[in-house]
């Protein structure tokens, strides 16, 4: 693999890539709950059956009826998504595999948490539909404290997932819940969240804390889910590219200002990625929500 300086765009060596997306997996609670599936174009349709075939009783001599599954086939739509990061000059003399392996952990990091915002909440979204927006939709919200615990809050929030026809298989929710979680108790004194070495469970199912600052609690305490029905499409590949003579707006320096890479001497990263995201149901998740 050549110096940066010899090849200023093309995709991020294969090893960086594979161990950015691992941390991606690591750092998302969405993908960590969602179905997620790779993308071999930008888009894919993913077939889903609505009504599976019915079977009848059939007397003797009679003529056994037939019926047929529906399905729909809602698409992926692979979106990019980017991160630009300021480094010293310097990197220029760096080879490709030494300056990924530097930048990583803070591309991972800028992916996933806009990867959550955008999933769970439609924060900087280029997709139609999110978690909070399905929730909305079929109004399955309870408002927490509405049974004075929040156990009973969880559990009518489930049932309304559960009266669509759905099971709730785990639970997303903001780091700052797991105070109250940790005092939940059953009628025997036993501990209803359970921290464990294996995994945090809430009702014996799976739950994950948002700690990449991606989570909106002003408009949720906690999310379940019937996961499955969340779908992630990950096309392969992460490409970058070297910005030398940027000014990088959103970037302020100490000096109250725009950061401007050629009056300041510095070079930029710009790393992008696809991928595509559809909850398919919306009646299939349910939020404790805050009071208004």
């Amino acid at each position: 693999m050549g110096y940066l300086k010899d090849e200023l765009q093309g995709f991020v060596p294969v090893e960086q890539a594979t161990e950015i997306m691992k941390d991606v997996a690591r750092g998302s609670s969405l993908l960590k709950l969602s179905k997620v599936s790779k993308m071999e174009s930008d888009t894919k349709k993913i077939p889903v059956m609505t009504e599976g075939p019915g079977a009848y009783w059939v007397g003797e001599g009679e003529r056994i009826k037939t019926s047929k599954a529906g399905w729909i086939y809602p698409e992926l739509k692979a979106k990019k998504l980017a991160v630009i990061i300021p480094v010293t000059k310097e990197k220029l003399n760096d080879t490709t595999i030494e300056v990924f392996e530097e930048l990583k952990e803070p591309i991972a990091e800028a992916f996933y948490k806009a990867i959550d915002a955008a999933g769970f909440f439609g924060t900087n979204s280029p997709f139609a539909k999110n978690i909070m927006n399905c929730i909305e939709t079929a109004e399955n919200k309870v408002e927490i404290e509405t049974n004075k615990t929040l156990d009973l809050d969880v559990s009518d929030a489930m049932a309304l997932v559960e009266e669509a026809g759905y099971d709730v298989n785990g639970f997303a929710a903001k780091v700052g819940i797991k105070n109250s979680l940790r005092k939940l108790r059953d009628g025997n004194g036993n501990q209803l969240y359970v921290d464990g070495v294996n995994g945090k469970e809430l009702y014996g199912l799976p739950i994950e804390f948002s700690r990449n600052g991606s989570w909106d609690k002003t408009k949720a305490e906690l999310f379940g889910g019937d996961w499955d029905k969340s779908l992630v499409g990950i096309r392969e590949g992460i490409e970058y590219e070297i910005l030398k003579e940027a000014t990088l707006e959103g970037t302020e320096w100490t000096d109250g200002k725009p950061l401007s890479l050629a009056e300041q001497d510095m070079i930029a990263v710009k790393a992008t990625m696809r991928l595509g995201y559809l909850p398919i149901k919306d009646e299939a998740f349910c939020a404790v929500v805050p009071k208004p």
